[in-house]
């Protein structure tokens, strides 16, 4: 059997039932789009995080435009954030007219080294973009110090973190806003694309709801704000989410049981297996170890009908898209080196534990082809 990084499938075989019974309930209810379920998924979100508000949108790439237009970030204004992540961060940057601003990764964790960040802060700074990357969360205190000393935004990409804490406080709830992808593959996925932004600013919530409805407040046809566009979540995702977020702790308690078995299994490997930083609660959304003959295993893997991923294998200051930012090769060099290096192994709550022997055996008998 053909084995893959991402578990969706298995996950809907366990839920099937409730899931068709969400269709059913939303299909059946005649409002598809902009109805009760989605002001329902909004509070109960909301309520996970301890916050007033969630302004639930069409994607994760567009839960970043939105916030980043309502907390002010526009044409010319500069953004800090890091180029290990997936694109749609910094393309979400290009959306509103800012310029993405990249600074190097920590080699132990590989999220954004928030030491680096005072030195490329300029007066056209007006957002730093922390992304909690595969699982935990950046150090935020000294981003929240260097927010608040230089009068900045602080939106946290929490895309791959749902539920992950840092000294007790949640991912999303520490700068102004925290945008969250619930992509198929996330630790709280619907079955498409969908978003969603939390805060407990009043006005910033307010804004980002006008954002996503072409610029318009409750009454239809009046716009008040603009640049906006619609990027509206549907219902049946809004119903699917509202139910799987009761589920939420337990997909994070099943990731977390995964993690601690293969770092059981792969100790004394030559893999660099994931650290966790200090204070951090760890969940797990990608299981990522270090290589440097990466590709080697990963094509390795495949003669035992394993398909791994790599996220990222391009950091975006690298790609030809991104070209007109200016940046070269060695400018980057941490999150260069280990681009070549990373990759991610089966990771879903229910992978089970002969599954995951069979993914640890056909590791260590690659590794020990090399």
């Amino acid at each position: 059997m053909t084995m893959y990084v991402w578990g969706y499938l298995h996950e809907y075989a366990d839920e099937r039932e409730d899931i068709l019974d969400a269709v059913e309930t939303v299909f059946s209810s005649g409002q598809l789009v902009w109805g009760p379920h989605t002001e329902r998924f909004e509070r109960a979100f909301a309520d996970y995080h301890q916050v007033p508000h969630c302004v639930a949108v069409d994607n994760g790439t567009n839960a970043i435009v939105v916030a980043l237009r309502a907390l002010g970030v526009g044409p010319g204004d500069e953004v800090v954030t890091v180029s290990n992540t997936a694109a749609p961060t910094v393309l979400a940057i290009n959306a509103v007219g800012a310029v993405p601003v990249f600074v190097d990764i920590d080699p132990g964790t590989y999220l954004m080294d928030v030491g680096q960040v005072p030195a490329v802060l300029t007066e056209r700074t007006r957002c730093i973009l922390p992304v909690h990357l595969y699982g935990q969360c950046v150090d935020l205190e000294p981003l929240e110090r260097l927010a608040a000393d230089h009068d900045l935004a602080l939106l946290e990409d929490c895309a791959q973190a749902h539920g992950a804490r840092q000294a007790g406080r949640m991912a999303g709830t520490v700068g102004h806003a925290g945008a969250f992808s619930f992509y198929p593959t996330k630790v709280l996925g619907a079955y498409g694309h969908a978003g969603g932004t939390i805060t407990s600013d009043d006005e910033v919530a307010d804004s980002m709801r006008r954002l996503r409805y072409y610029g318009m407040d409750a009454e239809r046809y009046y716009v008040k704000q603009t640049p906006a566009h619609n990027a509206r979540m549907d219902e049946v995702h809004a119903e699917i989410l509202r139910r799987k977020l009761t589920r939420l702790d337990a997909y994070i308690a099943g990731r977390r049981a995964v993690a601690e078995r293969y770092t059981e299994a792969l100790a004394g490997t030559e893999l660099v297996l994931p650290a966790t930083a200090p204070g951090n609660e760890h969940v797990y959304y990608v299981y990522v170890v270090r290589h440097p003959e990466r590709d080697r295993i990963i094509e390795g893997m495949k003669r035992h009908d394993i398909h791994l991923n790599i996220s990222y294998p391009w950091p975006v200051h690298t790609m030809e898209g991104f070209a007109q930012l200016g940046y070269k090769t060695g400018d980057l060099p941490v999150t260069e080196r280990l681009a070549d290096e990373i990759f991610s192994l089966p990771m879903y709550p229910s992978l089970s534990p002969s599954d995951q022997d069979r993914v640890v055996d056909a590791l260590k008998s690659t590794l020990a082809a090399l």
